[in-house]
């Protein structure tokens, strides 16, 4: 895809939610949920009519104890027990995958049932397909369950913002934001600046409702959001001084939590992130020791040293509603939608009803009243939110999208792939795995900016014209619409050629982006990578790495001042994916796996969402 922008261009996802944005203020959605359903850890779905869903991932553990609970019971459909198989997948995601097309090959079964974090994606999804002449998907859903969008901070962060006595909304972040002496005005210097966590909102609900949020406070208003607000100078400016706090951005709000907990482990709670916009119900998990939701087999949760408390703004926020879709979609048989109903019906129980409390969210019956673990032990506060805002009319999403992505937070980058001689293996059809991931670095570029500052480095062994080097700079970091074109060629360009000197290229390229290091923007390393580290001396291996961990360790417990994200992508079958993901934590980043070649596209679109 060709995208020779001499001017700052809106990138296509942003395309896509502001074409699928025009009924946002509706209801319904669709998620993901592949996999084969062997092993489901909803049971044995043998000789049953099989019902995939899709769940936006901070719930799945709860719908997949509903969905046990329900496959006991062995409901018939025409003569067939009945089996709902859930799978996770960001809201965002899904809703894209449902709108272009969703390639079971690479995704896995398309689902039946599908329930994100909030309504408005199934606005967005139908809307999508209206534009397309296709019919709508999701139709009007039904509320399961609530959590509000909070701004979570730790509590001696809190506390010195004068909580839980003194409201505390978006005005308040920017008034210290805003204060050259950072976290020192309020008595904490050793706490350094002030540092926001926000997800993208073309990926994530709960991005989607903190922008909505801010720029309802930055207008001073709780409803009526027009454009003429979004166009006043005083508001604009709000939203570039709060997306100018932001440490990275991302296509789920796990990433920060994980990435939190992680430093609080290693005795730097303050160093990743002073407030990190989330639901309620990821406060009351991460104070529990499960900072990403998801309890594994045989996970002992331990609680953070430090823990979370939820300020709810005093402009006020919006609640995440989950509704439950069962999808009118082409693939959806007759007997399959009977099946979805009678799960549907099942969760909207008021017993079923009353669980989404042990799981942190609040029922979306009415008549089930509050009860622990939404309590002030736990962070959270039952008698907020004060102050419910609407979801703007659609006009106004979507200028809003299009405005984040001119407001949001400028990003350097350097891109640093691996033309080892096994990316020439075989990827898809008749390409390589280079071919595959040459095309997702293609369309990358479509993703930035003209202003973002954007590099290109290869590696493999033997390389430059003593073939001692292991890397090549072929484009340096610069203004992207300098050297858009320039980056084009370069990885059109790419050939294969030999090993893979991991290490020391992932230190040699972290160290250059620190040297690097721009204080107005997200400065990270994207690695690609399909091997294992061989540079030619296996015996040194353990000491790179000990060098390279230390590296990235140092700058996550906020020993330097120059925080580098490191986000790792590994690729192909044979990539190291333990050691990859080892270092992404280490620099607070990410690790993203792309094991199978045809996914790599996708990922690639992920990994950039965080910039």
């Amino acid at each position: 895809m060709t995208r020779a922008d001499t001017r700052r261009s809106t990138p296509r996802r942003v395309v896509a939610a502001l074409v699928g944005v025009l009924a946002l203020a509706g209801a319904a959605c669709t998620s993901k949920g592949p996999t084969s359903n062997e092993g489901s850890a909803a049971g044995d779905p043998t000789g049953c009519l099989v019902v995939p869903l899709t769940t936006s991932p901070e719930k799945v553990d709860f719908i997949t104890e509903l969905a046990r609970q329900f496959n006991q019971k062995r409901l018939e459909v025409n003569g067939a027990c009945v089996f709902v198989d859930p799978k996770r997948r960001s809201s965002g995601e899904a809703m894209g995958l449902l709108a272009n097309g969703w390639d079971e090959g690479t995704e896995g079964p398309r689902p039946v049932v599908w329930t994100p974090a909030g309504s408005a994606w199934g606005a967005i999804l139908d809307q999508r397909l209206s534009e397309k002449g296709q019919k709508a998907m999701a139709g009007q859903g039904t509320p399961f369950m609530n959590t509000p969008l909070v701004i979570a901070m730790p509590k001696p962060m809190a506390e010195a913002l004068g909580w839980p006595g003194t409201p505390i909304g978006w005005s308040d972040i920017l008034t210290l934001a805003r204060d050259p002496a950072g976290w020192a005005a309020k008595g904490h210097p050793e706490w350094g600046p002030f540092r926001l966590g926000k997800t993208n909102p073309n990926y994530s609900t709960s991005g989607l409702s903190a922008l909505v949020a801010q720029n309802y406070a930055a207008a001073g208003k709780t409803r009526d959001l027009t454009s003429e607000d979004l166009d006043r100078a005083e508001v604009q400016a709000f939203d570039r001084e709060v997306e100018s706090l932001v440490v990275h951005y991302g296509d789920t709000t796990l990433t920060f939590l994980n990435n939190w907990y992680r430093s609080d482990q290693r005795g730097a709670p303050y160093a990743y992130a002073s407030a990190v916009a989330v639901e309620e119900k990821s406060v009351i998990d991460y104070n529990a020791g499960n900072p990403d939701g998801i309890a594994s087999p045989g996970e002992e949760p331990r609680p953070p040293r430090i823990p979370l408390v939820a300020i709810y703004p005093k402009e006020g926020t919006l609640f995440s509603d989950h509704p439950f879709f069962v999808l009118d979609a082409p693939w959806v048989r007759p007997e399959q939608k009977q099946a979805a109903k009678l799960f549907s019906d099942f969760v909207q129980q008021a017993d079923n009803q009353k669980k989404a409390l042990a799981y942190g969210f609040r029922p979306g019956n009415p008549q089930v009243p509050l009860a622990d673990p939404i309590s002030l032990t736990n962070g959270v506060d039952p008698t907020q939110p004060a102050t419910l805002l609407p979801v703007p009319p659609p006009a106004v999403m979507g200028k809003l999208l299009v405005r984040w992505h001119d407001q949001r937070k400028g990003a350097r980058v350097l891109l640093v792939l691996d033309v080892s001689g096994s990316m020439g293996d075989p990827g898809a059809g008749k390409k390589t795995k280079l071919d595959l991931a040459k095309d997702a670095a293609l369309d990358s570029l479509s993703e930035f900016t003209d202003d973002d500052l954007v590099g290109l480095r290869v590696f493999s062994t033997l390389l430059g014209p003593d073939r001692r080097a292991t890397y090549l700079d072929l484009v340096p970091v610069d203004r992207l619409g300098t050297v858009r074109e320039q980056l084009r060629t370069a990885i059109s360009n790419l050939q294969p050629t030999n090993g893979t000197p991991l290490y020391d290229v992932a230190l040699a390229s972290y160290t250059a982006a620190a040297q690097g290091y721009d204080t107005s923007r997200i400065n990270a390393v994207v690695l690609l990578t399909d091997g294992l580290n061989e540079d030619g001396d296996p015996s040194n291996d353990s000491k790179q790495l000990d060098t390279l961990l230390a590296t990235l360790q140092a700058q996550a417990r906020g020993e330097t001042a120059t925080p580098v994200r490191l986000f790792t992508i590994g690729y192909g079958a044979d990539a190291d994916q333990n050691v990859l993901r080892t270092l992404a934590e280490a620099a607070n980043g990410a690790a993203y796996n792309a094991s199978d070649p045809r996914s790599i596209a996708k990922v690639f679109a992920q990994v950039i969402s965080n910039f």
